[in-house]
């Protein structure tokens, strides 16, 4: 490495918001990480930007660390909050001066004032940094992307799997096209094609619909060399925006006809094939029935479709701990509820004390407490490591969290905060054990398939809340949610984004 080596910034600004959760994400609910630290956290981590920076640190360039703040899933992020960061972000520009930019951002991120919040930090981030700054990004493939955040960057590509599985592979491919950029090898031209509607289930990309049209993307991608990547986006559906949608994105070498050759029948066929874009999931009852006569030791994970913490809903609902108070089977079970208030009186009761309480439901809309009598078995800061694979090494933080035993078997993980609950660590770091259980609960529908793998059997439950689609429950303003609202067909027009300005002189990049 030499003075002349390529500088680049590195960061993360992560968060999906669901518009429908009346708690707001503040910034005392971020993970913030800044300067070596933000390094040594991306080492033992599986992320996007950890795959940047390990992409990065093979070549001969500068990586200059800049801010990391990553919070769960939830309501609108605080837009105060949301303006100290970008305004931390613009400030790293201007002081570090970097050659390029690599971020990893969700891409479905609203503030309470504002819908696209990452274009209007992309935009800033442009216009601290000039024309001349590569910029790139890793986006989650929920993401809703944008013709501002578009305009603003030169790469942006999204992982291709749900679960996530591959994170990791998608930040390095963003640094691989970046350094590709800066050697003059790579001038990037993308066409974005969109149908603007919002679909309800099927989200899974190793089955149905979504799986034949990666593969389709994949053919094409493989049979045009122009072709860099192709990223689908299914679109997170609890954010209300206008233009939201399915899309396809196209990344060629200076190559706009390759890109609005491919990029028009993807989107188009999230159209034609949009009445196979439903789940399947069963009834409360009827997992509990399985968890009762499974045929191996190992527990059911029961995903708790309603309240998914994962699609930002509160993670207050008791409707599965209800219905296993009162099923035939006395199943043991562990249930992680988000409510402040019952932790807030098991610290005051202490560890071994018994209290009556009335849990969960505070938060969403419709949802009541429960009144349960509890021992309370262990108390805790609530900090904790995500065991992974998706996310894994990340630190994440519940707040104050509680462990209460109810009539004997069911242990409730009690949280002041809303619990990435798709991973084990939520209740092995509070004492649970997984193994002991006939049912665990997550919050979560499709990442804990990965993270649990080893350790139980999926099952999609269908239950209330804010964290799934049931025709009439959510009032949509401005995005079109099919089949709630009619969607005529579509005519598909891919738009064309050209790199800002090329570089004066390649830089010297080893390959």
């Amino acid at each position: 490495m030499n003075d002349k080596s390529p500088r680049i910034m590195v960061g993360r600004f992560w968060h999906e918001s669901n518009g429908f959760n009346p708690h707001f994400t503040q910034g005392s609910d971020f993970q913030l990480a800044e300067g070596e630290t933000l390094i040594a956290q991306a080492r033992s981590s599986s992320t996007t930007l950890a795959g940047i920076i390990a992409a990065l640190q093979r070549y001969a360039v500068q990586i200059l660390p800049s801010l990391s703040a990553i919070a769960a899933p939830g309501g609108l992020v605080d837009h105060d909050f949301f303006e100290q960061i970008k305004a931390r972000f613009v400030a790293d520009i201007q002081r570090l001066k970097p050659d390029a930019i690599a971020l990893e951002l969700h891409g479905a991120m609203g503030t309470t004032q504002l819908a696209d919040a990452e274009g209007d930090l992309l935009a800033a981030l442009r216009q601290a940094a000039g024309k001349h700054t590569t910029i790139a990004i890793g986006l989650d493939l929920h993401a809703h992307v944008t013709q501002q955040m578009l305009a603003a960057v030169d790469l942006c590509i999204a992982c291709k799997e749900n679960p996530h599985s591959d994170v990791v592979e998608c930040g390095s491919k963003v640094a691989v096209c970046l350094l590709a950029v800066l050697r003059g090898e790579l001038r990037p031209v993308t066409a974005m094609a969109k149908v603007p509607m919002v679909l309800p289930g099927a989200a899974e990309t190793a089955a149905g619909p979504l799986l034949e049209i990666h593969d389709e993307a994949r053919r094409l991608a493989k049979a045009d060399p122009a072709i860099w990547d192709i990223s689908l986006f299914n679109v997170f559906r609890y954010a209300d925006d206008h233009g939201i949608g399915q899309a396809a994105l196209v990344l060629t070498n200076n190559n706009p006809a390759s890109a609005e050759r491919a990029a028009a029948p993807l989107a188009a066929a999230f159209w034609h094939k949009r009445m196979r874009f439903q789940d399947e999931l069963v009834a409360i009852g009827d997992a509990l029935t399985m968890a009762a006569a499974r045929p191996d030791a190992r527990p059911l994970v029961l995903a708790d479709m309603g309240d998914r913490v994962l699609a930002g809903a509160p993670g207050d609902s008791t409707a599965i701990l209800a219905a296993a108070l009162h099923a035939p089977c006395r199943l043991r079970g562990a249930i992680p509820i988000t409510d402040p208030e019952a932790v807030a009186q098991a610290f005051a009761a202490g560890r071994d004390s018994e209290l009556s309480l009335h849990l969960g439901g505070k938060i969403t809309p419709g949802f009541r407490p429960l009144s349960v009598r509890a021992r309370v078995i262990h108390l805790s800061d609530g900090n904790f490591v995500l065991a992974g694979p998706f996310q894994g090494g990340e630190p994440s933080a519940m707040g104050p969290t509680a462990t209460l035993l109810v009539d004997g078997r069911l242990s409730l993980v009690v949280t002041s905060k809303p619990a990435f609950s798709h991973d084990p660590a939520v209740f092995t770091s509070q004492g649970v054990v997984i193994g002991a259980q006939d049912f665990v609960v997550v919050k979560s529908g499709y990442h804990f398939k990965l993270n649990f793998a080893a350790l139980a059997k999926p099952v999609l439950v269908r239950t209330p809340g804010l964290g799934y689609y049931t025709r009439g429950s959510l009032v949509y303003r401005q995005a079109i949610f099919w089949p709630e609202h009619d969607v005529p067909p579509p005519v598909v027009t891919p738009q064309i984004f050209t790199r800002n300005a090329p570089l004066a002189t390649p830089m010297d990049v080893p390959s």
